[in-house]
């Protein structure tokens, strides 16, 4: 196994923090390698004066799109804490008041429709604005540098679940991103990243020894951030559990009307490479479905490097899509995909040919901002 060391860990190698007062952006992942919170050792090293939170809370509590009610202040350090979620998504000019350098320090999964992307971006505008720096200490993307896959979002379905015109899978780790959106959407932020050590393209969580701390309630595995692309995009479907309120959401999805043998049966004739579904039965303790059984799959994923999770993700949404009567959020499943073309597709293949080349071509078009 690698040892990495994070940004937070070589936060000592960047001047710039010791050049005023604090603030952190971060919830429970935001570690050293010792455990210990980012902001506690901030705390002790510098002049920390400010915490802020992103969805699901500082201390990583509540559900998805929930709204909370944020704990005054730390209980350790005592730093006022500031919540960016419940409806301000970037810190205001009086947040930013006691702040002089602003520092972001959350895991990412390297899914385009996960929030804390937009909240990096979006608190990078604020400090741009005020003329103060943004540091991101980087973290590792969980399922790795070296693919990306997916729909381009077209802009016009702009939301805090997609915000840019990037594919699902973008292959960047947070920091990588933060340089790409500063300069190619002309943000201007004084940008600095604190590199992590020890990865390159092709490593991936599980290669490493670090411990992963599940950003979100519904993330609890590198497993999990692993199939996140295939099974989010049931989000946008009414009647479709996508396996929260489960120990392994996003990994099953089902329903109690779908024909699990059927369905199993149909993935794996596919032949996709990498993965291999398992008919399940499951019962959801909240959200779609609470108290039911549903029927569906289980996606096993064989061969990471192998296995593109936006292609089965659309294979399987096209073919519970024609064979069942679905009840569809289109707006989420828009926003989510990034265009219509999944809902109104006549041509599986052709559109995952084309969203291969594009995705292709986004890559390229990142080489410059890459930092391992």
């Amino acid at each position: 196994m690698k040892k990495v060391l994070c940004g937070a860990d070589r936060a000592d190698t960047l001047p710039v923090l010791s050049e005023g007062r604090l603030g952190l952006i971060t919830n429970p992942s935001g570690v050293l390698r010792d455990m210990s919170p980012t902001y506690e050792y901030l705390h002790r090293r510098y002049k920390l004066s400010a915490l802020f939170s992103a969805e699901h809370g500082i201390y990583g509590a509540s559900q998805a799109g929930a709204r909370f009610e944020e704990f005054e202040r730390e209980e350790v350090t005592g730093t006022p804490i500031r919540c960016l979620y419940n409806g301000i998504t970037a810190p205001t000019d009086e947040m930013l008041s006691d702040v002089d350098v602003l520092c972001f320090d959350m895991q990412d999964v390297g899914a385009r429709f996960y929030t804390y992307l937009y909240t990096m971006t979006r608190s990078m505008k604020a400090a741009a604005k005020q003329g103060k720096p943004f540091v991101v200490f980087d973290r590792m993307n969980p399922v790795g540098l070296d693919s990306v896959s997916g729909e381009i979002l077209d802009e016009a379905n702009a939301s805090f679940i997609g915000e840019y015109a990037v594919p699902q899978r973008y292959g960047l780790t947070i920091g990588e991103f933060a340089r790409y959106i500063n300069a190619e959407k002309n943000i201007g932020a004084e940008l600095y990243v604190v590199k992590c050590d020890g990865i390159d393209r092709e490593t991936y969580f599980d290669d490493t020894d670090l411990q992963f701390i599940a950003p979100s309630p519904n993330m609890p595995t590198v497993k999990t951030a692993l199939v996140y692309t295939a099974t989010c995009i049931f989000e946008g479907v009414r009647n479709v559990s996508e396996g929260r309120g489960t120990t392994q959401p996003f990994e099953m999805m089902g329903a109690p009307f779908i024909d699990e043998f059927e369905l199993c049966k149909y993935m794996n004739g596919l032949g996709l490479d990498g993965v291999i579904a398992r008919r399940v039965r499951f019962c959801p303790t909240f959200s779609k479905h609470a108290g039911q059984v549903c029927r569906g799959i289980q996606i096993h994923v064989t061969d990471k490097r192998k296995f593109d999770p936006f292609e089965y993700g659309c294979h399987l949404f096209r073919h519970l899509y024609e064979k069942y009567e679905l009840d569809l959020n289109e707006s989420t499943i828009i926003k989510n995909f990034g265009t219509r073309r999944l809902l109104d597709c006549t041509d599986l293949d052709g559109l995952l040919a084309d969203c291969r080349l594009k995705s292709a071509n986004f890559q390229k078009s990142t080489e410059k901002y890459w930092l391992y």
